[in-house]
């Protein structure tokens, strides 16, 4: 949630920021307007409260001199101040509630150096790596939907009958794949990155903390008789622990990561991005999030950019790095990095991480703060700030496991395990039918 104080002082500047994105900025003036009477309002509210407390002393007063009738009559009016000071302070609440619900659709400010931009189209590649997308071979152009089937590593039709459309069983040297991904991800962190292993499912404020809520309600799944929410993404449990609470300077950054089943309810369009498993409902992933002071924040964020992107290098996959444009950034990100790979088969660009800073947008809707250090020797606390959140897909498992299955596919149709994932798949470095 973008801060009031700064919609306040900077007006115009918050909402030529927003902007950018293509976002009509004509809330933020129906914010500033209900702002300046909740102001005016509190300030009404407050002298009538210092009346009745002026009243209240005079009226000890006159009782101590004996003036009972004139106490009788003070108290008469104190009691019709307090009941107007009573509904002044309900319109003021009332106001504050519906700016904080205008607020928390109102995405955050991109960073001054987000590019300008309205589509993906638009978004610039900072670099490409890996093999020429001309020059993989023909028994490498199999989408790995085929290639699972063929194998008997991934089986669409069971999970569309289990579970539905989007839904997809994984069996055989197909599942262990995905927890060798997963294993791979969160042992490559774990020198800087502290393991978690939070709940999948969670309370309507933690879903609102990240931004999900109430934006992208569409896109989540509710489970009505427990109000709990599955999680997209353990970025949304991780982005709350500290909901509430305020943590010392000392412990920033603070860096964790967790491995947790994810739930999207994403449409997609027919077709093209929807076969196989370029878009499905549930799926696996290693989540790194981060909290930092803002003056940590960009190391922080070039180092999570940085384990995705390695993790990816080291798989051997064609990959490129896309610095998002101010109108293709998701809602609640000030600066995103996506990670795309290459899969020959389906001939497309998968993106496989997001690594995004939020400022403190995320951390003032969860109202996690850290307590600043003393600036010299036994001095005081110097109070404390809104904390700064990052995150990006440690390794989200559907288009990386496609990516591999389709980029190590070999002529006589077997898959070659990647050298970094052989550790972790029971001695197996070829995946071939009936295994």
């Amino acid at each position: 949630m973008i801060d009031l104080r700064r919609l306040r002082a900077d007006p115009e500047g918050v909402k030529a920021a927003i902007a950018r994105r293509g976002e009509d900025v004509s809330s933020l003036d129906q914010v500033l307007e209900m702002d300046e009477r909740q102001r005016r309002l509190a300030e009404e509210r407050d002298a009538v409260r210092n009346e009745v407390k002026g009243i209240s002393r005079q009226v000890g007063d006159l009782h101590k001199e004996g003036r009972g009738d004139e106490a009788a009559e003070l108290q008469t009016r104190s009691r019709d101040l307090g009941q107007r000071a009573d509904a002044l302070a309900d319109e003021v609440d009332g106001l504050a509630s519906e700016i904080r619900e205008i607020l928390l659709r109102v995405p955050n400010t991109p960073s001054p150096d987000c590019p300008d931009g309205l589509t993906p189209e638009e978004n610039p590649v900072i670099r490409q790596v890996g093999a020429d997308l001309d020059s993989f071979p023909d028994h490498q152009r199999v989408p790995h939907w085929e290639i699972g089937e063929e194998l008997g590593i991934l089986d669409v039709a069971t999970g569309t009958k289990l579970s539905g459309a989007m839904f997809v069983m994984y069996s055989g040297l197909g599942a262990t794949l995905c927890r060798a991904l997963c294993q791979y991800a969160l042992d490559r962190n774990a020198d800087a990155y502290r393991e978690m292993r939070p709940p999948t499912l969670v309370k309507t404020e933690t879903m609102v903390s990240t931004g999900h809520l109430p934006k992208f309600e569409d896109d989540a799944y509710h489970l009505e008789r427990d109000d709990l929410w599955a999680i997209p993404t353990a970025e949304v449990p991780l982005t709350s622990l500290f909901r509430d609470e305020v943590i010392d300077e000392a412990d920033l950054p603070m860096k964790l990561m967790a491995h947790t089943s994810c739930f999207r309810r994403e449409a997609g369009s027919a077709g093209r991005d929807t076969r196989g498993l370029l878009r499905i409902h549930e799926f696996d992933k290693v989540e790194l999030l981060a909290y930092a002071t803002e003056e940590q924040s960009h190391e922080v964020h070039m180092d999570i950019l940085a384990r995705a992107e390695g993790a990816i290098a080291d798989l051997g996959l064609t990959y490129r790095i896309i610095d998002l444009v101010a109108g293709d950034l998701g809602a609640s990100s000030a600066r995103t990095f996506d990670i795309e790979v290459y899969a020959p088969g389906a001939d497309q660009w998968l993106e496989v991480s997001s690594v995004s800073w939020f400022g403190d947008y995320q951390a003032r809707r969860a109202n996690a703060r850290y307590r600043r250090v003393a600036t010299e020797a036994g001095g005081k606390s110097q109070g404390t700030r809104i904390v700064n959140t990052l995150n990006g897909s440690g390794l989200a498992v559907p288009r990386v496991w496609a990516g591999v299955v389709e980029s190590y596919r070999q002529e006589d149709g077997s898959v070659r395990v990647p050298d970094v994932l052989k550790p972790y798949m029971r001695g197996v470095e070829v995946i071939e039918a009936g295994m």
